[in-house]
């Protein structure tokens, strides 16, 4: 609906409907001046004009039509053109007439340009070409690039002529002329214009003038600013030519100019209008003038004069005259025009124009009414007037009554109401009641007609319904009615699109339409605006919907495509372009030439082939290098190219070339292969890299190199050469040539020691040597210095000091760098003990340096050597020198004698320390106290004693004696005596106090004792150290001397954590007191330990764990608790500054320690510290160890694959990353493309062509890196490439089942090959006797399986071919004959059946046969089955083999196996019967397919290891296995901070061949190895024919095992009653296999067995277990079993089993670990669980270390089901029977019932009898089974699939115990008891009498019983809690608990409920639980006394008779022999468990 129609009630009140009331049309405005618009600019021309609706407007260009009538009154030209210019009219019309607009002039500014020469003569004129401009252009004239300047002689004309007046030959050159239009800025230059001037025949001095531009006669119009008129004359001489301007004979002066050449009259009126008059003459001169003349005359534009009326009102038949006359200079011409239409062409006679210029109409008509114009024209303008001719009288009536009409949505529709009536009647349409169009109203869309229709544009839907035409005028009105009905237009709304595909596919051009369901449509597909009909080919198809298809397009389908849709709806069209395109044919005539100019390059040249419709992108050049893959060389080479210079190519290597074109559609046909060109060999033109030289020796140097990059080779190597010279001297080079270029190293002797060599090496091919390396520079090694020091003096400084001074050896004898001196001196009667002092070099002056704290006064022989790194040099000559006298030491032995009152005798010794020449003794005495009572002498240096006479009676003196030397007095002895009182012994100390104890000291208080009447020379504190106890050793811990008075001792050097006992003596000059009472017992602090572990050495263990050990701290170093001492190893990578990775061991006992999860192939450096409570200790010194190098952790980068053809993928990659590679990477091997993966060795090659590829076949392709431990991780996700198509393969398998008289009916299989995508099949036939080319042929689709040829000849032999199509073309096709007969039959089976030996290899054979009879049905093909003996079944081969074949290949056989083999023939009725079989054939033997497996390597002896392996599996020995060969190498671990820091020095690896009987070996010894030596090991299987794979490597390290022999002479001393001292000598160095790191000592009561120790290489952790198993799940008890390891990864030491609760238990959450000694046992009974608690089991293998966890959950029962009844227990004599009653089921029936009995002495419920049937409901127990004096509870637990039920209602506690005989009544035991109390005392009185005691008694009656030494029990377990509990289950567990064998080693925090059984099982875990009654004798834990049944290694307690034998297992701290005393005896009759293996040093 139009969304103005809101406008038609204010229209409606102005007008009124069916009243006329139309106004003619007429312009507002009329054209003005001509316009000039640019070239290119867009033009708007309008027509204003206003009149009755509706208003149309046409549009006239020099008078044609342009438009047709439209309502758009603007006429637009976008880009204006200079074909645009001229004059325009806008005609406008209305139902009341026509009405012509003036002419408006529109110009183009533009230019053009015109050519034309000049002629010699006397003026030039040069013409301006001629060039359309407007407005006129601005013209300048040149000559050669000079403007030109009007003068006297040169004028330009108005015309823009260049004129030249009297030529000369200067005149004579090149002109040209610019213009430029100053509207649009355009300029242009006119070409030169050559003027050239030749002489004139008879030259004159003068020439009459002459006009050369004559005057113009000009027309101005009247109002015109000037008129212009010109006059050029020539003359000679020119200089006295005058020109002048007359009119009417009068000389005009004004206006004159360009020398008198233009006559200028401004403003010109009508009286300037006649005739002008130029002359032209010659001053001075007789000659005649020149005259000429010109006529300006002034236009004047019409006027009217007189003009018709506005509107001109008549009747019909009247006559009209219509005024019009017009006046102007020149006298307008008039034209009439009726509705903008001339008269003339009207041509009614009815119309005459006047004399006057008016029209006269004749007898008029209605339909003369309308608008007349007359327009008036002349020279000077146009004019026009018009009038509106009303004709009256007649009432309006239908010329053509409207008609319902039907259009389509979107069309026009036009409602006709064409009305006659005078006055013209005015015409309105409505609808309803809306008025729609009339004169006054105009809505958009209806449009009123000027007919008086009613045009509706577009029609909508909703317009459709009923229309009134109304029309009236002033005699009446008239109305008509109208039905418009719209239909849905027809549409075409999926048009074709303009589409490219490829020749053979099929093309599709869609062409959907819509239309109105009340019509139908037809579509009409044209090609090329010709029609195309579907059936007249098979491959156009144009489906319902009007699709267009097109199968198996060429270059015949490429055009233009009109689909057409024809309706009543409408139609409609749609076209598009299709193009065909395909491969670009291959280029030809392809030709390579060596390139003269440059050796490494090829000029290729082509012919450029077919494009294949498609332009040509690029073309690709491949070459194949050495007969390698085709590889792209250039890929993108411009199409426009036909030849190319391929560079970049290497000398010595051959190439071939070949070029492709791709296109659009891809990559076409390669180009026939070019010959084989070989480019000449040249010097190689890189050198050698990584050059690295190192030093060997002090005379040699090593050099290692790699060859240049192969691409730089430039032909085959030869060799090497390497020079060499002093590094910076100008010397010569020494030359040394490697004539292998496999040789890679050279070692250069003979060099001079300690000396830079500059070295170079380059290689040489057959064309010369190539270029040197860089020099690289190395020293030879140090070397010792061959001088020793010069000029060496000594001095002594002092007593203890000597000085020496010296100066340095000449520098060339110190060979190296010098690392300092050392001062040497040594004691002339000692010469072993030398003292030494290194001296740091000092470069300056001369050398000084002291050696002190050596003896006083004693002769040493000095010297002084220089030494280097790798030693010392000589020594300088020995010196004799004394060290200085000093004061002497104190004497000895001050003693007192012949003691009197007034005298007495004082004796000494001389002093142990003289100190220099003893020259006498100072003696003093005085009273004590009294110094000035003091004497003194001076005795002889021979006197020792001395009597003192005069002293006082009773009298207490000091008495004082020192020797005396040259320095003076020394050291004085003093001591107090009385007079007359003898001295005695002193009296003991007393009242021992302790305080201020630290960890190292503690104060000791006390009283002195008597002092034996002389002054306390020394204090003595002895002590009882950590042993404390009566009998136990005292030792001396200080001694203090010279306080006399002292009180307090600190007793220093205490060793911290300690018990002591302290107690005293005093001494005096008689001797020592006796012992004070021991003080109270204390203990010092702790403190950190002082030392670190020592003998730290590692090793590694694995690609990612170091094997770590050390020696732990001996007891008396904790310095602290043992529970909180503990190791911490911290261990960080060399090459980064990672933080350190730490682990913590809490054991005190530990020696080693694995570090797991670090990098592969990674150096790391690591220290041991010990720790305890207080803080740790120091750390050890760093040792280094790497991890073994392993497999890449990461796949290679970027990996991306693209197909270069058919059968080939360029696979390309980046490098792994080198955190990852985890070693030397040696390749890389792509999988996943066929059966094996293909190898690319070196690390530097990172592309591969894959080739032999199936044709469009999908790869999934993967990349790994190898080292030479293994494969690394394959690249993820898998990159996918599809080989690109090509023609198919054959059809197979074609047979004709249906074969008539006159046809054939033919089935095929699709190619085996398809090769791409099949689009269709073709079938091709014809009669075998006709052109073997005459074929018919058929297309089928590729769907199609089969074809029916009909009319053929019976009878007759018809040859059938059948092929299929891809992308590329059609394949190759499969022929077979048939004969269009009915007689045919089966075939015969095939004859002679054989298999030739000759073609038998490995892997594959030949089978032959002949065919049979073909059964008059020509075979079509053969099937062949093959059967592997013995017992194989039979397996098609293929049946698919060619009718024409009589042999075939058998592949993909297995080596060295039996087959039989049988043929069949098909033809078209069926299969023959399968021939005989062949005779059994065996296929050779193949080299082995896998190595041995599970190599294990483990060190046997020093020099030896163990080799252990599995066999291969036999199916991949491929033959008779002969034996093994195992190849192993020493490895060289360079431990620098390089990335490859590893280097095999010996790549040859050495080889053990194991043939004669060896195929069942599985173990081998490898001896004489070096020792500390690590080896590569691998191994390989082989048969005569070759050698398997090698095994994955193994690394093993060599030179430790266990001791070979016993410590030696071991001997046992007694030190006192309870201490015992032992010594050994260590074994022979040669049996201890590395470093003794401790001794083992077992004593026992009848023997001391002495061990030593070492520790051996073992490989790594284990692995996880192989599985986790649960049985017999009860609510409290289950089983637990596990597999093996799958890698055990060394000698597998035991397992750890680990269960905790998943969420406490009663706030408790209890872990349980158990470690279980050996392999054998890999289960576990757990009996502590809670019912309906689910727990997590761990479990741990353990080699060296404990491996991953393998873990799962389990919940404890019950199984669903409820329990049994009431369980009830009666006792006879014999037994215990129990009876229940049946409960529950549960979802499963019961199977069978358990009992489970809780012993008192034990409180668990265990299972005591399983596999009780259902139907039973008692069960009887022997008393036997029972342990007497227990009391036993019993429940029974019902069994059914799902496991364990809820148990029954414990029964009533029963005993065990049976009727007692008298004996063992109480009455009767009590006597006896008596009895023996009696005895016993009797016994001990007599043994006191005779004074004789034992203590400990033997258990067999005083024999000495005959015991092995103890070892550890082979199932050893060992439990602990993790939690802090003492009681478990309510009982108290005390240490008095003990087990009656070794196996259990307790915590002590707690036991755990969970046991084992010792023995090895003969039979199953289940049975033996149930069939063994004395199963729980065997491992509960046992009462105290309870003697069991002998086993081995079993200690047993002994009491009353008997004596338990009493062990434990200590250590010494000292590795090379030593003493032991062991302490701590037990009591008689003590309970001690065995320590066990669980203490070393």
């Amino acid at each position: 609906v139009p969304t103005d129609w809101h406008l038609i009630p204010f229209l409606q009140t102005h007008f009124f409907l069916c009243i006329s009331g139309d106004v003619a049309p007429f312009f507002k405005t009329e054209p003005g001046l001509p316009q000039i618009h640019l070239e290119g600019n867009r033009l708007v021309l309008t027509c204003l004009a206003e009149g009755s609706w509706p208003l149309e407007f046409k549009w006239l260009h020099n008078d044609s039509e342009i438009t047709s009538y439209s309502s758009e009154y603007k006429y637009i030209i976008p880009a204006l053109q200079r074909a645009d210019a001229g004059f325009y009219q806008c005609i406008v019309r209305n139902r009341m007439g026509a009405l012509l607009q003036r002419r408006s002039q529109v110009q183009v500014a533009c230019m053009s340009e015109r050519g034309k020469t000049v002629t010699e003569g006397q003026a030039a004129v040069l013409n301006f070409p001629h060039i359309l401009s407007h407005p006129r252009p601005q013209v300048t004239w040149f000559r050669d690039g000079h403007k030109i300047i009007p003068s006297s002689r040169i004028a330009i004309t108005l015309e823009n002529q260049l004129v030249i007046l009297g030529v000369s030959l200067m005149d004579a050159g090149g002109y040209y002329v610019q213009a430029v239009n100053e509207k649009n800025g355009e300029n242009k230059t006119s070409p030169f214009i050559h003027l050239s001037v030749t002489r004139a025949s008879s030259p004159s001095d003068s020439a009459a003038p002459a006009m050369v531009i004559r005057p113009h006669n000009t027309s101005v119009v009247a109002g015109s600013s000037e008129a212009t008129l010109e006059c050029v004359a020539n003359a000679r001489p020119l200089e006295r030519l005058s020109v002048t301007w007359k009119r009417n004979g009068i000389k005009i002066t004004s206006g004159i100019s360009s020398f008198g050449r233009r006559l200028t009259i401004t403003n010109p009126t009508s009286a300037d209008v006649g005739m002008y008059f130029c002359e032209a003459k010659l001053r001075e001169s007789t000659e005649e003038p020149a005259r000429a003349k010109a006529f300006l005359s002034i236009l004047e534009p019409p006027y009217f004069t007189a003009e018709p009326q506005n509107v001109i009102l008549a009747e019909v038949e009247k006559d009209v005259d219509i005024l019009c006359q017009a006046m102007g200079v020149p006298i307008p011409t008039l034209v009439w025009y009726k509705d903008s239409v001339p008269l003339s062409r009207l041509e009614n006679p009815r119309y005459k124009v006047l004399l006057s210029g008016g029209l006269r109409i004749h007898a008029l008509r209605p339909q003369d009414a309308g608008i007349f114009q007359c327009f008036a024209s002349n020279q000077a303008g146009e004019i026009h007037t018009y009038t509106y001719l009303d004709v009256t009288n007649i009432k309006p009536t239908f010329i053509q009554p409207p008609e319902d009409t039907t259009v389509t949505e979107g069309m026009t529709a036009v409602l006709t109401c064409e009305v006659s009536g005078a006055p013209r009647p005015a015409i309105s349409w409505k609808k309803g009641e809306q008025i729609l169009a009339s004169g006054s109203v105009q809505i958009p869309r209806f449009v009123l007609l000027e007919s008086g229709g009613l045009q509706i544009t577009p029609v909508f839907l909703q317009d459709a319904g009923n229309y009134t035409c109304c029309a009236a005028n002033s005699e009446g009105a008239l109305n008509a009615f109208v039905m418009l009905t719209v239909w849905n237009r027809t549409s075409i709304v999926r048009p074709p699109e303009d589409s490219t595909v490829i020749k053979g596919t099929t093309a599709t051009l869609r062409c959907e339409a819509t239309h109105d369901p009340r019509i139908s449509i037809r579509y009409l597909w044209k090609k090329d605006s010709a029609v195309i009909n579907p059936s007249s080919s098979s491959r156009i198809t144009v489906e319902k919907d009007g699709t267009l298809l097109i199968s198996q397009t060429w270059s015949g389908d490429i055009g233009d495509y009109t689909c057409e849709v024809i309706s009543s709806g409408g139609n409609n069209s749609r076209a598009a372009r299709l193009e065909v395109i395909e491969l670009p044919h291959s280029p030809q005539n392809l030709v390579a030439t060596l390139n003269s100019s440059y050796s490494r390059s090829v000029v290729l040249s082509w012919v450029r082939p077919f494009d294949g419709n498609s332009p040509v992108l690029y073309y690709v050049v491949e070459l194949s290098e050495n007969n390698s893959p085709w590889k792209v060389h250039l890929s993108n080479l411009d199409p426009k190219m036909t030849g190319v210079t391929v560079s970049g190519l290497t000398p010595a290597r051959t190439y071939q070339f070949r070029v492709c074109a791709v296109n659009q559609v891809g990559k076409g046909r390669y180009s026939t292969e070019t010959s084989r060109l070989m480019l000449p060999e040249e010097p190689p033109s890189a050198p050698p890299k990584n050059i690295v030289a190192s030093g060997r020796t002090n005379q040699s140097i090593m050099v290692q190199w790699q060859p240049p990059p192969e691409s730089e080779h430039n032909g085959v190597l030869h060799g090497y050469i390497l020079r060499y010279r002093l590094a910076g001297l100008p010397g010569e080079y020494q030359y040394k040539n490697i004539t292998s270029a496999e040789i890679n190293y050279c070692l250069v002797k003979d060099l001079i020691i300690w000396t830079q060599y500059e070295i170079q090496v380059a290689s040489y091919n057959g064309a010369g040597l190539g270029a040197f390396s860089r020099p690289v520079t190395e020293y030879t090694l140090q070397g010792v210095p061959t001088a020793p020091p010069q000029n060496v003096q000594v001095e002594a400084v002092n007593s203890t000091t000597i000085q020496f001074f010296w100066n340095p050896p000449p520098q060339q004898f110190i060979n190296g760098i010098n690392q300092g001196y050392k001062l040497l001196a040594w004691p002339v009667d000692a010469p072993e003990s030398v003292t030494v002092v290194t001296i740091a070099p000092d470069f300056h002056g001369v050398h000084s340096g002291c050696i002190t704290n050596l003896k006083k006064f004693t002769s040493y022989y000095t010297s002084v050597l220089c030494f280097t790194t790798p030693g010392d040099g000589p020594r300088s000559p020995p010196q004799l020198l004394r060290t200085l006298e000093d004061k002497p030491g104190a004497v000895g032995h001050l003693s007192f004698t012949e003691i009197l009152d007034t005298s007495l005798k004082v004796s000494w010794q001389e002093p142990v320390e003289k100190n220099g020449i003893i020259t006498g003794y100072q003696i003093s005495w005085e009273v004590y106290g009294r110094n000035e009572s003091r004497l003194a002498r001076s005795l002889s240096n021979s006197t020792l004693e001395y009597k003192i006479t005069g002293l006082s009676s009773l009298t207490t003196y000091t008495i004082e004696v020192a020797a005396v030397t040259a320095q003076g007095s020394g050291w004085v002895t003093s001591s107090t005596i009385s007079s007359g009182v003898p001295p005695e012994l002193p009296g003991a100390p007393t009242n021992l106090v302790i305080s201020n104890i630290s960890p190292r000291s503690a104060t000791l208080q006390f009283r002195p004792g008597y002092d034996g009447k002389t002054s306390i020379s020394k204090w003595i504190v002895e002590g009882q150290v950590g042993v404390l106890g009566d009998e136990e050793e005292w030792v001396t811990l200080h001694e203090v001397e010279n306080e006399p008075d002292a009180q307090m001792l600190e007793v220093p050097n205490l060793t911290p954590y300690t018990h002591y006992r302290f107690r005293m003596r005093q001494v005096n000059v008689v001797g020592p007191s006796p012992l004070s009472q021991p003080s109270r017992v204390i203990q010092t602090l702790q403190a950190p330990p002082d030392v670190a572990p020592g003998s730290v050495t590692v090793r590694t263990a694995s690609e990612t764990s170091l094997w770590l050990r050390w020696v732990p701290l001996p007891d008396t170093q904790y310095n602290g608790n043992p529970e909180s001492v503990g190791y911490r190893i911290r261990a960080w990578r060399v090459d980064l500054p990672a933080p350190a990775l730490l682990k913590v061991l809490p054991d005190r006992l530990a020696r080693e320690c694995t570090l797991e999860e670090l990098q592969e192939w990674t150096e790391y450096e690591l220290q041991v510290q010990a720790f305890n409570a207080i803080g740790a200790g120091p750390w050890s010194e760093a040792v280094r160890g790497r991890t073994r190098e392993s497999v890449p952790s990461a796949p290679p980068e970027n990996v991306s694959a693209e197909a270069v053809s058919s059968t080939q993928i360029l696979l390309t990659w980046a490098a792994v990353p080198e955190s990852e590679q985890n070693g030397l990477i040696l390749g890389y091997k792509v999988c996943n493309w066929k059966p094996k993966s293909q190898t690319v060795r070196g690390n530097h090659t990172q592309s591969v062509l894959l080739s032999g590829l199936r044709k469009f076949v999908l790869y999934e392709l993967q990349v790994l890196a190898f080292t030479r431990i293994g494969d690394g991780v394959p690249s993820s996700p898998a990159v996918t490439e599809r080989t690109k198509d090509d023609a198919p393969g054959p059809p197979v398998r074609m047979v004709f089942p249906e074969v008539r008289l006159t046809s054939v009916r033919i089935v095929w299989q699709p190619p085996e090959e398809p090769n791409g995508i099949i689009l269709g099949y073709q079938v091709a036939y014809r009669l075998a006797s006709s052109s073997p080319n005459k074929f018919t042929t058929v297309e089928v689709g590729s769907t199609v399986r089969q074809f029916t040829a009909t009319d053929l000849s019976p009878e007759s032999a018809y040859i059938f071919r059948t092929s299929a199509k891809t992308r590329q073309g059609w394949g190759e096709p499969l022929e077979a004959t048939v004969i269009t007969t009915e007689k045919r039959e089966r075939p015969a089976p095939p004859r002679q059946v054989m298999t030739p030996q000759a073609d038998v290899s490995s892997r594959s054979l030949v089978l032959t046969w002949v065919p049979g009879s073909d059964g008059s049905s020509p075979i079509r093909y053969f099937t062949v089955q093959v059967r592997e003996l013995p017992h194989g079944d039979w397996q098609t081969y293929s049946s698919s083999i060619s009718h024409e074949a009589t042999s075939c290949l058998i592949e993909s056989l297995n080596p060295f196996t039996s087959y039989k083999l049988r043929v069949k023939a098909t033809n078209d009725i069926g299969d023959s019967d399968f021939s005989a079989e062949t005779e059994a054939v065996t296929t050779l033997q193949d080299v082995p397919d896998e190595p041995p497996s599970s190599v294990l390597v483990t060190p046997h002896t020093t020099s030896s290891v163990l080799v252990q392996w599995q066999p291969p599996r036999m199916e991949s020995v491929n033959g008779l296995l002969l034996g093994y060969r195992i190849y192993y190498r020493e490895l060289d671990y360079d431990t620098g901070a390089g990335t490859e820091s590893k280097t095999i020095q010996n790549p040859s690896a050495l080889r053990a061949e194991l043939t004669r009987n060896s195929s069942a070996l599985t173990t081998y010894e490898l001896t004489q190895l070096k020792k500390y030596k690590r080896y590569e090991v691998l191994m390989t299987a082989y048969n005569v024919i070759g050698e398997s794979p090698t095994s994955t490597p193994v690394e093993v390290f060599v030179g430790e095992a266990a001791p070979a022999l016993a410590p030696q002479n071991i001997q046992v001393h007694s030190l006192s009653a309870s201490q015992l001292e032992l010594t050994w000598d260590p074994p022979p160095a040669d049996s201890q296999n590395g470093n003794i790191q401790g001794y083992k000592i077992y004593y026992w009561e009848n023997g001391v067995l002495l061990l030593q120790f070492n520790l051996c290489a073992i490989l790594s952790a284990p692995s996880a277990p192989s599985f986790l198993a649960f049985s017999e799940i009860t609510c409290t008890t289950l089983n637990v079993s596990w597999g093996e390891p799958t890698a055990a990864n060394g000698v597998l030491q035991g397992y750890r089993v680990v269960y905790e609760p998943l969420a406490p238990v009663q706030g408790v959450s209890k872990v349980v670990t158990v470690d279980i000694k050996g392999n054998w046992q890999r289960w576990l009974k757990v009996r502590d669980l809670t019912k309906g608690v689910t727990y997590l089991f761990r479990v741990q293998a353990r080699t060296i270390a404990y491996g991953p966890e393998l873990q799962a959950n389990i919940t404890a029962g019950p199984a669903e089901g409820e329990g049994e009844g009431e369980i009830l227990v009666t006792k006879s004599s014999s037994g215990l029977t129990l009876q229940w009653t049946e409960g529950d089921s549960g979802e499963k029936p019961t199977t069978g019932y358990i009992i489970e009995a809780r012993p008192s002495d034990e409180g668990l419920w265990d299972m005591f009898v399983k596999d009780i049937p259902r139907s039973a409901t008692s069960y009887t127990v022997g008393l036997d089974k029972l342990r007497q004096g227990v009391t036993y509870e019993f429940r029974v637990v019902a069994v059914n699939e799902f496991g364990y039920g809820e148990p029954s209602v414990p029964s009533v506690a029963v005993s065990a115990q049976t009727e007692a005989p008298f004996y063992e009544e109480w009455w009767f035991l009590l006597v006896m008891a008596l009895s023996s109390l009696i005895l016993i005392l009797l016994v001990v009185f007599a043994l006191v009498l005779h004074g004789q005691s034992k203590k400990y008694k033997n258990c067999n009656g005083g024999k000495a019983p005959s015991l092995s030494p103890p070892r550890p029990s082979p199932g050893g377990l060992h439990y602990s809690d993790e939690d802090i509990c003492n009681k478990y289950n309510g009982a108290v567990l005390t240490e008095g608990l003990g087990l009656n064998e070794k196996p259990l080693e307790v915590s002590e925090s707690e036991v755990t409920d969970s046991d084992y059984e010792d023995e090895l099982p003969k039979h199953s875990f289940v049975n033996h639980y149930m069939s063994d009654p004395t199963y729980y004798n065997s491992w509960k834990r046992q009462q105290k006394g309870v003697k069991q049944h002998p086993a081995s290694y079993r200690y047993e307690e002994c009491t009353a008779g008997e004596a338990e034998p009493y062990f434990q297992t200590v250590i010494t701290t000292q590795s090379s022999g030593g003493v032991y005393t062991p302490t701590g005896q037990p009591a008689p009759g003590s309970r001690t468990p065995v320590t066990g293996f669980s203490s070393f040093v």
